[in-house]
């Protein structure tokens, strides 16, 4: 089975870069827009990108006029980001487990399923204590992650994908609580790298009690990035908006 670090090693690998590459900047800009619009939120706002990666989430909402902190656990990723680093978008080297900055943001972002992936109920509290205690009062967090439903029901088992003379077998699977996706990287006619990644089964329930634990209370939920309602057979994702309650 995975090891519980897979995602710090895998996370710095250039070959996560160019399996993802075609998460590109427009794509992140359109759906950062249309979620500032559904937020309306003021410009200047503070604004904290957990597990930002190389960035391109936090350099939008920078470009909109916001001030904005990215932090990750990927080393690399985070010397990429900060070449991009300018008066109101800044970068760190930081686990979501471990405590940041206190009652300080407006707003909190988890996108694209950065989450899920810890080995214990207790570790992936922690994360959301730390998102939960970053913003101020009435402070609102956004999460963007799997619907485990839509999942199940449209899992591609195998997968093999040619970028750049690159070829990458992909395997995937479930049990009762996880997602896996084994990843076989070949480069020059030989096996370089070989990952599985494992994200948890996290449903609304499991998310609604998480956060009220940390004194956050979902208002609103989405099914996908043009913030079309949520359906938990149909939708492809499960994109929650929820405001901090309590101090």
């Amino acid at each position: 089975m995975p090891d519980k670090t897979w995602f710090k090693e895998w996370f710095n690998s250039p070959y996560y870069d160019l399996l993802y590459k075609h998460r590109d900047d427009d794509e992140a800009f359109d759906f950062i827009r249309a979620l500032i619009k559904q937020l309306a939120s003021p410009k200047g706002s503070t604004m904290l990108d957990v597990a930002c990666g190389k960035g391109r989430h936090s350099k939008a909402l920078a470009e909109m006029g916001f001030d904005v902190t990215g932090i990750d656990l990927a080393k690399d990723s985070i010397e990429e980001a900060k070449r991009s680093e300018a008066d109101n978008l800044q970068f760190f080297l930081h686990d979501m487990r471990l405590p940041f900055w206190v009652n300080y943001f407006d707003y909190a972002f988890n996108f694209f399923t950065s989450f899920g992936y810890f080995k214990t109920v207790r570790e992936h509290d922690n994360a959301i204590r730390t998102i939960a205690q970053s913003m101020h009062p009435k402070g609102t967090f956004v999460m963007d992650y799997l619907n485990v439903h839509y999942a199940e029901d449209h899992l591609q088992i195998q997968e093999e994908k040619v970028i750049e003379d690159v070829t990458f077998r992909l395997a995937r699977w479930h049990d009762e609580e996880h997602f896996y996706k084994q990843i076989q990287v070949q480069d020059k006619g030989v096996v370089r790298h070989l990952s599985t990644e494992k994200v948890a089964k996290f449903s609304l329930g499991d998310f609604t009690d998480m956060f009220a634990y940390q004194g956050l209370q979902v208002q609103e939920v989405f099914g996908d990035y043009k913030f079309g309602r949520y359906d938990v057979r149909t939708s492809p994702r499960l994109i929650m908006i929820a405001k901090k309650v309590r101090i």
